[in-house]
């Protein structure tokens, strides 16, 4: 099996060959940086294309303040080629992380069994939302057979519309959480796997296994700035019938955005205040 070839490196090396066909010349190469490595790439510094702007420091200080697509300039009436091809190459990082699937790995290493909603494939799951909510009859019957009911703390995963994301960091973010939960003494019940869920899932695992505090870590919907970003959403006593005002939610956990470790600290102190506020979501004091 070939070595998978990082997307950074992928474009720069689209890019090299261009420019030969181009006939660049012998003292442009001479210049040019040394050929990319597969190494893993490190997160661009933001820049802009833009010659000679108007208001230059205006111009950094809106780059700085914002991961998105600006001043990339163009030629002609198009889009730089290089821009291009990062566009196409987050963009099907995108679609990657909704039909990816998350490492078996991964859920192996911390334990984690797996259940599955009533969603069937991607392409339902995507159409149909509301299955995504229900657990299988099987996964049910695996939960009521594997899982400690009413525990103070129930810890749940799922895909969601990002493998991607737990992939990048379940690895942080759970064991920082479960830190944080002993460093205020409290305790977990059995945590496990949802493929295929959506956010409501919550609330019928709530109805299961009767948590005083679900924590649901599920992938968020991928953009072009990042198809690795987790949420974490927090209900007290999530049952049938819950208002999404009812939950506490932190997003955008991701190397670019709330730092993984970070981000699973932070889900701790939520849930002890929970416990001792026994409410969540704009109830909350925070």
């Amino acid at each position: 099996m070939k070595e998978a070839v990082p997307l950074d490196a992928l474009v720069d090396r689209v890019m090299a060959e261009l420019e030969k066909k181009l006939s660049v010349s012998v003292s442009k190469e001479e210049e040019s940086p040394p050929p990319p490595s597969f190494a893993e790439p490190a997160d661009e510094e933001p820049q802009s294309h833009v010659p000679d702007p108007k208001w230059e420091e205006g111009m950094s200080e809106l780059l700085a303040s914002t991961p998105s697509r600006i001043g990339v300039w163009r030629t002609g009436t198009r889009a730089l080629t290089k821009e291009v091809l990062k566009f196409r190459r987050d963009h099907a990082a995108a679609v990657d992380s909704i039909y990816g699937e998350a490492s078996q790995a991964l859920l192996d290493q911390f334990g984690l069994f797996t259940v599955e909603t009533r969603y069937e494939n991607t392409e339902n799951y995507l159409k149909r939302p509301d299955m995504g909510r229900i657990v299988t009859e099987e996964g049910i019957a695996l939960i009521q057979q594997r899982c400690v009911m009413h525990p103070q703390v129930q810890i749940v995963v799922s895909d969601g519309l990002s493998a991607n994301a737990v992939d990048a960091n379940l690895g942080d973010v759970y064991p920082s959480l479960l830190d944080s939960l002993s460093t205020y003494k409290l305790s977990t019940g059995t945590p496990f796997f949802v493929r295929g869920g959506r956010v409501a899932v919550m609330d019928h695992i709530g109805e299961i296994v009767q948590p005083e505090v679900l924590v649901l870590l599920i992938g968020e919907r991928p953009g072009l700035v990042s198809s690795k970003s987790l949420s974490a959403y927090i209900c007290y006593k999530p049952r049938k019938g819950t208002v999404e005002s009812d939950r506490t939610v932190i997003s955008n956990i991701h190397r670019g955005g709330t730092p993984p470790l970070e981000g699973g600290a932070h889900i701790g102190t939520i849930v002890n205040k929970m416990l001792e506020q026994k409410t969540s979501g704009v109830n909350l004091e925070i």
